[in-house]
């Protein structure tokens, strides 16, 4: 058997790692991870480790997806068999390379053929056991002779700069060498040639150097033009056709979502999110553009994640989600079914708890699941499942004092619940209470049926999907908090007769504990709070919130006078007060920045101290270098921070790309450690620090909908066209649209249709355009790149274009 986790890799950093599953050959992980892709790569990988106590752990295996056929297998459940890792299927980077060959003649009128080779530079390299010392090897092959010379190594880095030139006599005076091989054709010689580049890692281990990629280039091609100079993707060594071992590693089974949208300034989507943005004042609400995107999408979830970002972003979600709301329950017949569908409204109101939620979720629910997923208490009830040696008693009392717990957290949490949550509830008990005014619990209901069935019993189910633990939970703490989830919901429905709600007759046997009137009572209070309109608390704003947290490495900021600027990992928090660090977690910190005192956040040159993955933090005295686990952590930690320090009045305009070091910063020579900096910051606008969202990106997301369901668009208008003239009994094929207005909801989609072909054909415009700046062989897309390969295919196919 084997302790195993899976890692998520961009080529080969990892970005993201599973928890391990011990004992076992068929582990389940069930964990989602979701990312920015803050860089280019060519494969997302997946390795499979087995852990190993003493040693160092070995690899499995690994499934390795090239971006251009992440397409295929997008949203699709598939299983992938697992290959072997070695040095070839390990290659990445790219290399660029000048070649010159030319005619020498001799003093005796003699031609000759030489070549020059000059190895500028690589990027993107593979790192080996955690390090990369490069160097070059260029040969020389022909048929009868391989000649080789070899570049300096390059200590720690994987974009390493050589710029050497080598020279090679191709072919040399036939008067030299009458008992060689050289007074064949020239010509045929040199075509014959190859010219090798290959890149290894200087290893001080025996067991010699490792492979990191190579390139094979016949001198064919130089009879055209005397010179060339291109990058190149290096490439396993025979192009990785050597035999593969079949024996079968196993399989991993993944569903990879990916989404690549091309975002074109603001000014492009004003039509289209102006059209969007009223949405709310249409009347009837079913006539707007949001609501239609709505009715076309295949899954509502689909539609509801871009039009709550992008509505929180423009402020106009509480007057959306009461127009929408208002609507759904005028169509509902039975107060008891209250939002109970998946409709869009349900769907936009999930997706706000979450994005304006989290910190919520964060501060009542946190402590206590950290605490039930360390202490692991015996909590079963099922008389049927007890282990040997547990009393039902005491696991009852255990589980009691749990739920217990987390329902005088939340309802004692009303105060911190945030103001967007509290609008959007107000509307929904208004529009409840008016609709029904026979049943007095119907305005409870109708938030209860959000709040605690949609919002707080998923986050006790699914700590991890909620951001509440890093992982999925091991089975026994999964079934306790199954167990507290339902107990929760159960008590926050409401419902009349409790113990008749369980199909499982212990469940039943259990919730007799909290029949009492002062759970109901609670809940009702806790309700009532968290819906009444105008609550403006200012507590829930004086609690500091906390945006971020986890391990990183930070040199020395130089506070003492003396001492080593050395590198330590520190625990590293920020709130929406401060930033600081201590040894590990818990611990008190040893420094804080306030938040005001942070001028700048800006990603430090890799070439300052040879580290990857590195930020710096400019405050007014100093400036606080730190690396962070991997490129997507980075970016992350960047954001946040700027996202925090935005509004700062002394923020600053330049600064230093690089570090200053030994008496002098190493971007602009300049010799003052408090010289001005020497490039522009990037900072971009000021932005509300709870939600991250880009406005025209979300829009940009719309009309990639609204394209990808054209036909259906397209169908609804005839549907409301033949609405409007028949009368009768419907037709099937339009019955599944609500069209309550077919006038104002064809001139809606009339609108929709016309801005998303103007943005179609921008799209187009703007490919063909890039298409023909496009040079194969630039840094973008060197010599190999497959995506640019098919981008060419796809482009002749539509233009023109001879290539």
């Amino acid at each position: 058997m084997r302790d195993c986790y899976c890692t998520v890799n961009l080529d080969q950093e990892e970005v993201f790692r599973t928890k391990i599953v011990e004992k076992s050959l068929c582990p389940f992980y069930g964990e989602d991870f979701y990312c920015e892709i803050p860089r280019s790569f060519r494969h997302l990988s997946f390795y499979i480790f087995d852990r190993d106590v003493f040693r160092r752990d070995s690899i499995i295996g690994k499934v390795a997806i090239q971006k251009e056929d992440l397409q295929k297998y997008h949203n699709r459940d598939t299983w992938f068999q697992l290959q072997h890792v070695d040095a070839d299927s390990e290659v990445q980077g790219k290399v660029h390379l000048e070649l010159r060959l030319s005619e020498v003649i001799t003093d005796t009128g003699v031609v000759c053929h030489k070549l020059a080779t000059r190895v500028l530079e690589c990027q993107g390299l593979p790192i080996v056991n955690g390090q990369c010392d490069p160097y070059a090897t260029v040969t020389l092959a022909g048929p009868y002779r391989s000649e080789a010379k070899k570049t300096k190594v390059k200590k720690k880095t994987n974009n390493p700069q050589f710029d050497e030139v080598f020279y090679f006599e191709v072919t040399r005076p036939s008067s030299y060498n009458k008992k060689s091989h050289f007074d064949v054709e020239d010509a045929d010689e040199v075509d014959k040639m190859e010219i090798r580049v290959d890149l290894w890692n200087a290893s001080n281990l025996k067991f010699g150097d490792e492979f990191l990629g190579e390139l094979r280039l016949p001198l064919k091609f130089l009879r055209q033009s005397s010179s060339y100079e291109a990058w190149y993707f290096l490439q396993p060594r025979d192009n990785g056709n050597k035999s593969l071992k079949t024996d079968d590693l196993g399989s991993l089974r993944l569903n990879v979502v990916y989404t690549e949208d091309h975002v074109f300034s603001s000014d492009y989507y004003n039509p289209l999110r102006d059209l969007l943005l009223k949405s709310a004042d249409v009347e009837p609400v079913s006539a707007s553009a949001a609501h239609v995107l709505g009715e076309v999408c295949r899954e509502k979830q689909e539609a509801a994640i871009p039009l709550v970002r992008l509505f929180l972003h423009y402020g106009r979600i509480v007057p959306f989600i009461s127009a929408i709301a208002n609507a759904e329950v005028k169509r509902t017949q039975d107060p008891n079914t209250i939002f109970r569908g998946n409709s869009l409204t349900s769907k936009c109101i999930d997706e706000t708890m979450k994005l304006a939620g989290m910190h919520y979720l964060q501060v009542t629910l946190k402590p206590i699941i950290d605490e039930i997923c360390q202490v692991h208490k015996p909590c079963e009830i099922d008389p049927v499942k007890l282990k040997d040696g547990e009393n039902l008693e005491n696991n009852r009392e255990n589980l009691r004092q749990y739920v217990d717990r987390i329902f005088t957290v939340i309802t004692k949490s009303g105060v911190s619940c945030p103001t967007v949550m509290c609008d959007i509830f107000f509307s929904l008990r208004e529009s409840a209470a008016k609709r029904f005014q026979g049943d007095l619990d119907v305005r409870y209901t109708a938030v209860s049926s959000f709040i605690f069935l949609r919002f707080f019993a998923p986050a006790i189910l699914s700590p991890n999907l909620f951001q509440l633990t890093p992982h999925h939970p091991d089975p026994q703490t999964s079934r306790t908090l199954t167990l507290i989830s339902k107990t929760i919901q159960t008590l926050g429905s409401l419902s009349k007769s409790k113990s008749a709600s369980f199909k499982e007759s212990y469940m039943a046997i259990f919730y007799d504990y909290f029949n009492e009137q002062k759970y109901a009572d609670a809940v009702k209070n806790f309700l009532d709070l968290i819906s009444s309109s105008g609550r403006r608390d200012h507590k829930s704003i004086e609690q500091p919130i906390l945006l971020k947290e986890g391990f990183m490495i930070k040199r020395a900021q130089g506070r003492k006078r003396f001492g080593m600027k050395n590198f330590k990992k520190r625990w590293f928090r920020l709130t929406n007060h401060e930033f600081t660090y201590q040894k590990s977690k818990g611990d008190h910190p040893l420094c804080s920045i306030p938040i005001e005192n942070i001028l700048a956040v800006e990603k430090l040159e890799e070439e300052s101290f040879k580290m990857k993955n590195m930020f710096q933090v400019i405050q007014p005295e100093r400036v606080l270098y730190i690396q962070a686990n991997n490129c997507v952590e980075a970016k992350d930690w960047i954001d946040i921070l700027t996202k925090v320090s935005q509004c700062n009045k002394k923020r600053l305009t330049v600064y230093h790309p690089s570090a200053y070091l030994n008496g002098h910063w190493l971007c602009c020579k300049a010799t003052a450690d408090n010289a001005p900096g020497c490039t522009p910051c990037t900072g971009g606008l000021p932005a509300n620090i709870q939600l991250d969202i880009d406005g025209d990106r979300e829009t940009e997301r719309i009309y990639s909908l609204f394209n990808l369901y054209l036909p259906k668009l397209e169908k609804m208008q005839e549907a409301c066209g033949s609405k409007s003239v028949y009368d009768g009994p419907e037709q099937e094929e339009y019955s599944t649209f609500v069209i309550d207005d077919p006038k104002e909801t064809y001139k809606t989609l009339k609108q929709i249709i016309e801005d998303v072909v103007t943005l179609e054909q921008e799209h187009a415009q703007y490919k063909r355009d890039k298409f023909k700046k496009t040079k194969y062989g630039s840094q973008e897309h060197p010599i190999g790149d497959k995506s640019f390969q098919s981008y060419i295919r796809q482009q002749s196919e539509i233009s023109a274009h001879s290539i």
